[in-house]
């Protein structure tokens, strides 16, 4: 399947990568940080305290972005789990219906979820909302990135529900879906 906004969704993904590549930064700074602390301190030297405040808290927001962010990439290339135990069984032009039966549901549960994700990023600008910790992070930066993933999952769900139903109305018979649950 040809997705026309293809590039889009793939600084969805790209921006995904970063998040978890700054996950595995920090985390790695903190571990050589308390390991430069253990040697300091078995030479009997002082702790050097070489820590990160608030990095499970950073890491947690970053995991929100690398999760949503990454939604319609993953979906682009096949990657969510798909049961197609049922779906591959049926002749072609009923799994073309009960193929866009299943992106009609996932594309309005998504535009549900979207909207009030909207919501709430609009709450928290509003009241100037921020998170509990050692570090203050104000909640519309992970908020924007889940709302950012999910809008971008909707429009590469409403592009695979369009070309489906072309599919669907048009040549029902040649529907197909390879192993990775790409029409």
């Amino acid at each position: 399947m040809t997705y026309r906004l293809r590039p889009l969704y793939q600084w969805g993904g790209y921006l995904a990568a970063l998040c978890l590549c700054l996950i595995c930064t920090l985390i790695t700074a903190q571990i050589l940080g308390r390991i430069i602390d253990l040697i300091a301190t078995a030479i009997g030297g002082d702790r050097i305290g070489l820590a990160i405040p608030g990095l499970a808290q950073i890491s947690g927001f970053l995991l929100v972005g690398a999760s949503f962010l990454g939604l319609a990439y993953t979906f682009i290339h096949g990657g969510h789990i798909r049961v197609t135990l049922l779906i591959g069984r049926l002749p072609a032009a009923p799994r073309a219906f009960v193929e866009l039966f299943c992106l009609s549901v996932a594309l309005v549960l998504s535009l549900y979820l979207g909207w009030y994700l909207y919501w709430l990023l609009a709450d928290s600008i509003a009241f100037n909302e921020s998170s509990y910790g050692l570090v203050n992070i104000p909640l519309w930066i992970p908020q924007s990135a889940m709302l950012t993933g999910v809008v971008l999952f909707c429009l590469a769900l409403a592009e695979a529900w369009l070309a489906t139903l072309a599919t669907a109305l048009t040549r029902p018979s040649t529907f197909t879906i390879d192993d990775s649950g790409q029409q």
